[in-house]
């Protein structure tokens, strides 16, 4: 049942928010009682806590069984923003606003738990396209794989990007191509190049 309760729970979310979700709306969805949730997590905080940690968990499985199967670290980036665009319905609320500006402690928390494995996992990533050819050889691999990590928080700042009129995957997709392209050597920007004619629209 508390696996239930956290996937339930993960839905409603990230489509509705996190403030916006009330234990009387996770208990109706699940048709069970507000009582049998308080079994298995003393408040919402603490099963906002179980379910961004889960959800955490499933998008860093996600990214690696794309890392493992890529063709190249460029279509490996675009295919790993298509995945979390899916897995976070493309944050038309915006949880992670609600998250940030009312349990800031766990989105803290959370933070540096993606940090760690998004740092890991794009410094692979980019060290791979300097090895095969396609990034600059004279980039700084590590300041670079930091600053992919604060463009992707920043442009989740609604204060910055307010979402009436930037979507998020217009958002992700435009610093996908812009961080890309400081990057790339020449082949990298044909290989870009030819990406992008071939698969957006």
């Amino acid at each position: 049942m508390r696996e239930k309760i956290i996937h339930k729970s993960g839905e409603l979310f990230l489509t509705l928010g996190f403030k916006s979700v009330t234990m009387d709306d996770i208990a109706n969805a699940l048709g069970i009682s507000k009582k049998t949730i308080y079994q298995h997590f003393d408040n919402k905080t603490k099963l906002i806590e179980a379910t961004t940690t889960n959800m955490l968990e499933n998008v860093c499985g996600g990214i690696d069984c794309i890392c493992d199967a890529s063709h190249n670290p460029i279509e490996e980036l675009y295919d790993i923003k298509m995945y979390v665009m899916n897995y976070l319905k493309d944050e038309k609320t915006s949880p992670q606003f609600q998250l940030k500006k009312y349990y800031p402690q766990i989105f803290q928390s959370l933070q540096m738990k993606q940090f760690e494995k998004m740092y890991v996992s794009v410094k692979d990533s980019i060290q791979k396209g300097v090895d095969t050819g396609l990034f600059r050889e004279n980039i700084d691999v590590d300041f670079i794989s930091r600053m992919y990590f604060n463009g992707m928080t920043g442009i989740k700042d609604e204060n910055i990007f307010p979402l009436d009129r930037f979507t998020m995957d217009y958002l992700m997709e435009s610093y996908l191509e812009y961080h890309l392209r400081a990057i790339c050597n020449e082949n990298g920007l044909l290989t870009l190049h030819k990406f992008i004619k071939t698969n957006q629209s």
